[in-house]
């Protein structure tokens, strides 16, 4: 059983406004018919009332209400003599089909106002003199009116959209700033109990053991504001149907290179210098660089062999992947591809190599093809920061340096 509200089809100021129009034409009327020495019948009375009423079911059904209110005001014109008018309860049906329909239903609203409304106005049954060019007048006046509150409504529920959307963001950036600052604070704290409980573990086991119970303190109070914080940033997402995955890292490029071989594309993987573990941020930059670059290769360069380099250095990690696909250089027989600029993927490699303060570029290649590479700075004297050795496929990397000879 539905309530009261769900049962009313109009509000309360809907009904003011039926009362306001069922008022101000029935002082019309009377003054008009006082001129024509005919008071104002009952019958035209109650026309003129009942087309007030009509208006309240204007929000549901504004084509609908005006039709009604047009039949009874010319049943109410036609009862009594009137001069030419346009009376209050005819407006506010025609400015709710304004505002509330398409320009094709309010055109013939519009266009079935005029006449409907001078009906019986001025002479029986109907006189297309002053009658009509007044109510013509009266018309598009309205129309002007509810078009331009339309117009007015859009544009404050656009920017109303716009302000929530922009507090949404400065909401989320005050957030990120929380959330940097507690990192920042309890990082800090950690890493000064951790240095102070290593200094004091040989000859003051007591220091050190209050230096670990802070440790640990601090780290429990980081991750449950984090936890809070994210939750917030998370607010009004879709719970997700599964566990997500592990990360890849740069122990995973052999997955990567091998789906390429299966495409058809001939790929050469090499891995140069003695490898190592790698952050898991960087070694997942790493994985996606090769990725979107192999990627970009098959559409662009079809079948034409390529080759990916990962090469370690002291203090950072490079990565190259160079297609032979069709290019500038002499001998070509195919005709030149288009850059590739301005596409998301290239983009997307961008800020993410950028995030780690390292550079990518991105060219076509002066013998033919085109060519990926990019530089990441890992120092090597973080080991705890490694990605994890079980999140790899080949573990073997960490351990030895390894050099793969091409597959063909």
């Amino acid at each position: 059983m539905g309530t009261r509200a769900e049962k009313l089809t109009w509000t309360r100021n809907d009904a003011l406004v039926a009362v306001g129009a069922a008022a101000v034409d029935l002082t019309g009327f009377a003054f008009d018919t006082q001129f024509e020495d005919a008071p104002l019948g009952v019958t035209a009375a109650f026309f003129v009332v009942a087309s007030a009423l009509a208006l309240l079911a204007r929000r549901r059904h504004p084509v609908l209400t005006l039709a009604a209110v047009l039949l009874l005001g010319a049943v109410a014109n036609l009862t009594a003599p009137v001069s030419p008018h346009f009376g209050l309860t005819p407006a506010v049906g025609l400015y709710s089909v304004a505002v509330a329909c398409r320009p094709a239903v309010l055109l013939f609203a519009a266009l079935a106002t005029a006449p409907v409304v001078s009906l019986g106005q001025g002479g029986l049954p109907f006189d297309s003199g002053p009658a009509v060019l007044a109510n013509t007048g009266a018309t598009l006046l309205v129309v002007a009116t509810g078009l331009l509150v339309k117009r007015w409504q859009r544009e404050t529920e656009a920017n109303r959209i716009l302000l929530a959307d922009r507090a949404v963001a400065e909401e989320r950036r005050r957030i990120a700033r929380e959330l940097h600052d507690i990192v920042a604070h309890h990082i800090t704290t950690m890493q000064l109990m951790a240095g102070g409980a290593r200094a004091n573990l040989a000859h003051d086991p007591d220091a050190a053991r209050e230096a670990l119970v802070t440790l640990e303190a601090s780290g429990r109070m980081a991750l449950g504001e984090m936890r809070q914080l994210l939750d917030v940033l998370r607010a009004g997402e879709e719970p997700e149907s599964a566990p997500p995955a592990p990360q890849p890292g740069a122990g995973d490029l052999e997955r990567i290179v091998t789906e390429s071989r299966l495409a058809g594309m001939d790929t050469e993987f090499t891995v140069s210098g003695p490898a190592r573990p790698l952050p898991p941020t960087v070694g997942l930059t790493v994985f996606r660089v090769v990725q979107e670059a192999l990627t970009n290769a098959r559409k662009h360069a079809g079948n034409a062999p390529a080759r990916v380099r990962l090469t370690y250095r002291p203090d950072e990690v490079t990565v190259e992947v160079c297609d032979e696909g069709p290019g500038e250089g002499a001998g070509r027989r195919t005709p030149p591809r288009p850059p590739r600029r301005g596409g998301y993927g290239l983009i997307g490699m961008r800020e993410r190599v950028a995030l780690h303060g390292g550079t990518l570029e991105a060219a076509p290649r002066q013998a033919g093809g085109f060519r990926v590479a990019a530089r990441l700075p890992a120092p090597a004297e973080h080991p705890e920061h490694a990605e994890h050795p079980e999140r790899s496929e080949h573990p073997e990397h960490p351990e030895r340096p390894r050099r793969e000879e091409p597959r063909r």
